[in-house]
């Protein structure tokens, strides 16, 4: 059987099983950047649900201390960082917005419906940055998904300094970061206008289902978005959650330590079983392959669902969340590699 539908994210595992005909419970699915270990959501008070969401809450501040924001920054608490990626296209005219690939293809997607004329960056483009004279705009994913590429800051608010000298934005989305590095974030910057840094709970709490983020930055963008989005756009749970998690230091400090050592374990497995060329973040691994149609196909047969691309050719790989997970990876690459070996000696 084939992986022939081409999935246009992770996750989506209903669809996977059916696909490969694996009941969904007997799957290990890596498709996802999201952390495994999730920050353990308490028992919430009814009146969470009783209520309608208030921005007085103290949401805005937990995010600002949180983050490292300015004061004078635009700070919105979001329904995931996938509403202000689908609504900032819409605050500005038609354009030219510039946006990496490969990258998280929801940037492109959003800004051509809306009418702009999406300009493709190579990411490794030397150092040369006279590509953003041509620009209005410029997305940009740091770390990168999926290639776990980064920028330094420094580059980052040159290429900002050039846009907004001409009225342009940068857009920097830090999914990926993690909290322990702030001197990457933009966001003590985001104050300055024209800028915009987008932030998740989805993938370094592991809390993806509860839909739930933040925008900061120039302030005039942010308060336009917020007037797109409406009232109550994030749920009062999904407050309540967020408020908490991002003021839990001692898990953030325990589970920066974990990620990291999974991420580096993760990248030796797969280093072993003949993918010499591998990157990523704390939180996945990017393994260019021509093989990669086939890596995932074996893996998929024996219910083991990453992600694959076309453009350039490469897997995925999320972390496993437990030693089982771990050494059902490990076996599923060994059979793969050894089938392999056998195929070519043939």
């Amino acid at each position: 059987m084939s992986g022939k539908p081409s999935l246009e994210h992770g996750g989506r595992l209903n669809a996977v099983a059916r696909q490969w005909n694996i009941p969904r419970e007997q799957w290990l699915d890596l498709s996802t950047g999201i952390n495994p270990v999730s920050w353990p959501v308490p028992a919430l008070p009814e009146t969470v649900w009783q209520r309608l969401p208030e921005d007085d809450d103290g949401l805005g501040d937990a995010v600002r201390l949180w983050s490292g924001a300015p004061d004078n920054a635009g700070c919105l608490p979001i329904p995931g960082t996938q509403a202000a990626i689908q609504r900032l296209p819409r605050l500005r005219p038609s354009c030219r917005v510039g946006v990496p690939v490969p990258g998280y293809e929801e940037h492109a997607r959003c800004w051509a419906q809306a009418g702009h004329t999406v300009v493709p960056l190579a990411q490794d483009d030397g150092g040369a940055d006279d590509w953003l004279d041509e620009l209005d705009v410029v997305v940009w994913i740091n770390p990168n998904n999926p290639s776990g590429e980064r920028i330094e800051r420094q580059r980052l608010l040159h290429w900002h300094e050039r846009l907004q000298s001409r009225g342009g934005w940068l857009v920097v989305d830090e999914a990926f970061l993690l909290p322990d590095e702030p001197g990457e974030s933009l966001a003590p910057v985001a104050d300055r206008p024209g800028l915009v840094i987008l932030k998740s709970l989805g993938k370094f709490f592991g809390l993806a289902g509860i839909r739930a983020g933040a925008a900061l930055g120039d302030a005039d963008i942010v308060s336009a978005l917020a007037t797109d989005l409406g009232p109550w756009a994030l749920s009062t749970p999904a407050r309540f959650i967020m408020a908490r998690a991002l003021a839990d230091a001692a898990w953030q400090a325990q589970t920066v330590e974990r990620l990291r050592a999974d991420s580096q374990r993760l990248a030796a497995m797969l280093a072993r079983h003949g993918f010499p060329v591998v990157q990523g973040t704390a939180l996945f691994q990017y393994a260019p392959t021509i093989a990669a149609d086939a890596w995932a196909d074996a893996l998929a047969q024996r219910g083991v669902y990453v992600r694959r691309f076309t453009k350039p050719a490469a897997l995925r790989f999320g972390l496993p969340a437990t030693e089982s997970d771990w050494r059902r990876l490990q076996q599923a690459l060994q059979e793969i590699q050894s089938e392999r070996v056998r195929n070519t000696a043939r």
